[in-house]
């Protein structure tokens, strides 16, 4: 089957690309524009005409990538055309005419390229973290994964244990055959190893999953002491539904942040109070899981019924932020009790030391995104790939000290295979299904 899609962003724009790929593409190529094709890989200016009344479409740039050297390792073809929506519809219709042609699913091109091993599962996931990068850490980060250092370093732990289970393995087959010394203790020494290398990937404060994903910062504190008004003021814009009504936000509302090239996520929560309200009661019950997973909580309270305990009290640790608002109605100085914690005074309302509380979080943020070559993963799909691992390989190592090979072997093969796993070489249909989903139609 032959696909085809719109490349380049959907709306209007000066030029956009329409990718097809597959057995059927030399036709498409033949019939748009009615003459031979054009030299591979050569920018070449055609005029392109509908293929059932010969009306001109427009006259556009076409490439021609014959297989196995293309994106998709199929042959494929680019049509750079204006990026009119009637362009666009126009060559859709015509490109579907053509027997065994079908519009592309999300990441479908870059799904062919990887089952026809043009690339990797990884490289595949940081094109799509490359497309949807927003700030400059998380394009340096997906351009770091594309260039294939965690693919090779994933792959030489696997070779490592192949190695291995060939020695396990050849124990097993010819059991009155005694293994050299050194093989065998080869076998302790080299697993062992491994183990220490995946220990030291797993232990990177997830710090390429808050690259990938944001660092999260919850907003918490009791109803109506202005935290709807602090996100706002975070992201420049009304984001958030302020009142005097207490009580008004009642469900987890997100806004996506660039501050200082971090990416962040900045979530305004219920206000946490005692209520008999169902709906009410839920949106609490999600501000206060919010406040469990997120990198940073901002807990703010209100200068003039300051509201201090319980639960906002327990979350007060190291990655928390107390901050008083409407501090320009305080008629006393805070108690010890709250000077004790992290603490910023301010007034959204008066725009008053918010510049203070929004550098703390910068020095929080800066803290939290120290990176090093290290960083390996960015996806929770490779850390259970990586624990997973690890702990096959623990019970291995017991099982091989006792010498029981046949059990011994099968966690080692359990082991390889979820290494495997992360950089692809897998064969379960929906692992592919779940990555390729997250790209956008037309790559």
């Amino acid at each position: 089957m032959t696909i085809y899609a719109l490349s380049t962003g959907p709306g209007i724009s000066g030029v956009a690309i329409i990718r097809v790929s597959g057995s059927e593409t030399s036709k498409v190529v033949r019939l748009l524009t009615g003459k031979p094709l054009p030299g591979p890989r050569v920018a070449t200016l055609r005029k392109l005409n509908k293929i059932d009344t010969s009306e001109l479409i427009d006259e556009g740039i076409i490439l021609w990538f014959p297989g196995p050297k293309s994106y998709t390792g199929e042959d494929m073809a680019e049509f750079h055309v204006h990026g009119s929506k009637a362009v666009i519809e126009a060559l859709h219709t015509s490109i579907s005419q053509v027997e065994n042609c079908r519009l592309a699913e999300p990441g479908e091109f870059t799904k062919l390229a990887f089952q026809n091993g043009k690339i990797n599962l990884l490289k595949a996931e940081s094109i799509a973290d490359l497309i949807s990068a927003e700030t400059e850490i998380q394009r340096q980060q997906a351009i770091k994964i594309m260039n294939g250092k965690s693919a090779d370093r994933f792959n030489a732990l696997r070779e490592k244990l192949l190695k291995i289970l060939s020695h396990v393995e050849a124990k097993i087959d010819f059991p009155d055959e005694e293994l050299p010394q050194n093989i065998l203790k080869n076998i302790k020494i080299n697993s062992g190893e491994v183990i220490l290398n995946i220990k030291k990937i797993l232990d990177d404060q997830k710090v390429g999953e808050r690259i990938r994903e944001g660092f999260k910062i919850a907003i918490i504190g009791p109803a109506n002491a202005g935290k709807s008004s602090l996100l706002n003021y975070l992201a420049n814009r009304d984001a958030a539904i302020v009142s005097e009504i207490a009580g008004t936000t009642r469900d987890v509302i997100e806004t996506h942040l660039n501050i200082d090239g971090y990416p962040v996520v900045v979530s305004d929560t219920a206000g946490i109070r005692e209520s008999n309200n169902e709906i009410e009661k839920k949106g609490i019950k999600l501000a206060l899981d919010k406040a469990k997973n997120a990198d940073l909580k901002l807990i703010v309270i209100d200068a003039k019924s300051i509201d201090f305990k319980g639960v906002l009290k327990e979350f007060m640790d190291e990655n928390a932020i107390l901050v008083v608002n409407k501090s320009d109605l305080l008629k006393e100085d805070l108690s010890p009790d709250i000077k004790s914690f992290e603490h910023v005074l301010i007034s959204v309302k008066n725009n008053l030391n918010v510049e203070d509380l929004i550098l703390k979080i910068k020095n929080k943020l800066k803290n939290k995104f120290i990176t090093s070559e290290d960083i390996l993963i960015t996806r929770e799909r490779h850390r259970q790939h990586l624990e997973q691992s690890l702990n096959y390989l623990k019970n291995f190592e017991e099982k091989n000290e006792v010498e029981d090979f046949d059990k011994a072997a099968e966690d080692l093969r359990l082991a390889t295979q979820h290494l495997g796993m992360i950089v692809g070489k897998v064969d379960v249909e929906e692992i592919l299904g779940s990555i390729f989903n997250d790209f956008c139609i037309g790559k």
